[in-house]
């Protein structure tokens, strides 16, 4: 009972952290793929007034394969409640890249997938490791990121998204 209180009290405060620091730093623009080979500029990323999640991740990299697949089990009861877009951004190189499709289709992962094989949107949003996440506002602010994953995050990363879909409506 301490330990969830503790926990939730943690969560609220690096939501209101989040919500209080006017950053205003928007989303990079960048060239990516798409999994057909279109080559698509991420400034056109949009969600209609809906929060964004951005998730930079790779084939290789397990905590990153465990986050996705935990919050693919989440992910329609979080498009429900607050209309978020999720959009994985692979950074598999130009070899390992094509290991993507299977996996994304054996795990039947419902999210938009781009290929950012030469790295370029991965300089641009300053990612040195995956899995690193962002979250954009319906003015396409990113207003928290997180780097890593750990069993739980993905409560925290619904606790933010839930806020941004609220304060978005508010707008």
């Amino acid at each position: 009972m301490k330990k969830g209180f503790i926990y939730l009290a943690l969560v609220l405060l690096s939501v209101s952290l989040v919500f209080s620091a006017d950053t205003n730093k928007k989303l990079a623009a960048a060239k990516v793929k798409s999994l057909k080979g279109e080559i698509i500029n991420t400034s056109t990323f949009n969600n209609n007034g809906k929060p964004i999640v951005i998730n930079f991740w790779a084939t290789w990299c397990k905590p990153c394969l465990e986050e996705l697949n935990t919050i693919n089990d989440l992910y329609a009861e979080w498009q429900e409640k607050t209309g978020v877009k999720f959009i994985a951004v692979s950074l598999d190189d130009s070899r390992s890249s094509k290991k993507v499709a299977p996996y994304i289709k054996a795990q039947g992962w419902a999210y938009e997938v781009y290929l950012d094989e030469n790295a370029d949107f991965k300089r641009a949003m300053g990612v040195n490791n995956p899995p690193h996440t962002f979250v954009l506002n319906s003015k396409g602010e990113i207003v928290w990121e997180h780097n890593g994953f750990a069993p739980g995050d993905e409560k925290k990363l619904f606790e933010v998204i839930k806020k941004v879909a609220e304060t978005d409506k508010a707008e």
